[in-house]
């Protein structure tokens, strides 16, 4: 009897990638629907694995699939599937943490770059109606690289190529990640904190790299963000509830904080009330201009990275369902 792996999300206009790789043990079904919860019971029912994209996989998601042997994220970030549920049925949940690497690392240093040489703020200057006078602006935001310290919050795949990167454009680069093991800085030519008040002290750029876990969210709040040097700037690349919102706003307005750069937020899509820092950033606040990038989780996009989601995602599926071993597990004991 043949396997089904199921798509619920029409990423496809067909299966043809899917059916090569999975080969003639596998039948692919691909549905389009809203939600997990919108899939038919027939299509429930014979799944033995289920690709996931955007959609979340609760509790009662998971129990409308009696043969449900793997769930494979088709992304890094697998913070939307229950996976203490999925544990309980045995179902194994794999991620895809080898795609969108290196953009999202470009994304990351792309912002921090855009913010400190100040190509924001000259920009909005020069377009304005009258335009600023031909010259150059003095604003605490435009700081050269060197004199800076690059933190890196996260040291795994995408936080180790941003390091790699920041310090190809000579800044000091400084991690804090207590779950690498001793000397990976080392390989690395980069310094290490011990402590996240070290880290955060001394880190002129906070780029962050880390997974939503229980550990994770929250983890950046007003006392936290306070820590960070007069006219640090932030970058979030990786997770919305990682970081306070309205204490970053607080900290912005004050000139605590020079800038900041979102490709993620707490809740997405935005629904209103939207965040107050986002409701000042399109209501287009002076106090703002130039000082906040926000992008709509596209950090990870470009076709090649598209191309990479759809193959390495079925090859996990595959490796799942047929062996000889799986690829990418996560634990299910983290939340």
């Amino acid at each position: 009897m043949k396997l089904t792996v199921l798509y619920p999300e029409a990423m496809y206009p067909d299966c043809s990638v899917e059916q090569r790789i999975f080969g003639p043990e596998v039948r692919v079904i691909m549905r389009d629907s809203l939600a997990l919860a919108d899939l038919a019971e027939a299509d429930c029912t014979v799944a033995d694995g289920l690709m996931l994209f955007r959609h979340f996989a609760t509790a009662a998601d998971l129990a409308r699939f009696p043969r449900l042997r793997a769930l494979v994220r088709m992304g890094v970030g697998y913070d939307r599937v229950d996976r203490k549920a999925a544990a309980a049925r045995g179902i194994l949940v794999c991620n895809v943490p080898d795609y969108g690497t290196t953009e999202v690392a470009d994304h990351a240093l792309a912002m921090a770059l855009a913010l400190r040489r100040g190509l924001l703020l000259h920009h909005e200057k020069q377009r304005a109606e009258p335009p600023a006078s031909w010259g150059w602006l003095d604003d605490p935001l435009i700081r050269r690289s060197s004199a800076q310290t690059f933190g890196i919050l996260g040291l795994g795949r995408i936080g180790t190529a941003a390091a790699l990167r920041a310090k190809a454009f000579a800044f000091r680069v400084l991690a804090y990640d207590p779950y690498q093991p001793n000397g990976v800085e080392l390989a690395l030519g980069i310094a290490r904190a011990r402590t996240l008040e070290e880290f955060l002290r001394a880190s002129d750029i906070l780029s962050i790299h880390t997974p939503l876990t229980a550990e994770t969210r929250g983890m950046l709040g007003a006392r936290e963000l306070a820590l960070l040097p007069k006219g640090a700037i932030v970058v979030n690349t990786a997770r919305g509830p990682i970081l306070d919102h309205d204490a970053l706003l607080a900290l912005m307005e004050s000139g605590k904080i020079a800038g900041a750069g979102l490709d993620v937020l707490p809740e997405e899509p935005p629904i209103e009330p939207v965040p107050a820092l986002l409701a000042a950033y399109r209501a287009r606040a002076p106090w703002l201009e130039g000082r906040l990038i926000v992008t709509p989780h596209s950090a990870f996009h470009t076709p090649d990275a598209w191309v990479d989601i759809r193959v390495k995602s079925a090859e996990t599926m595959r490796a799942a369902l047929l062996g000889p071993r799986p690829q990418n597990v996560i634990a299910s004991d983290a939340e």
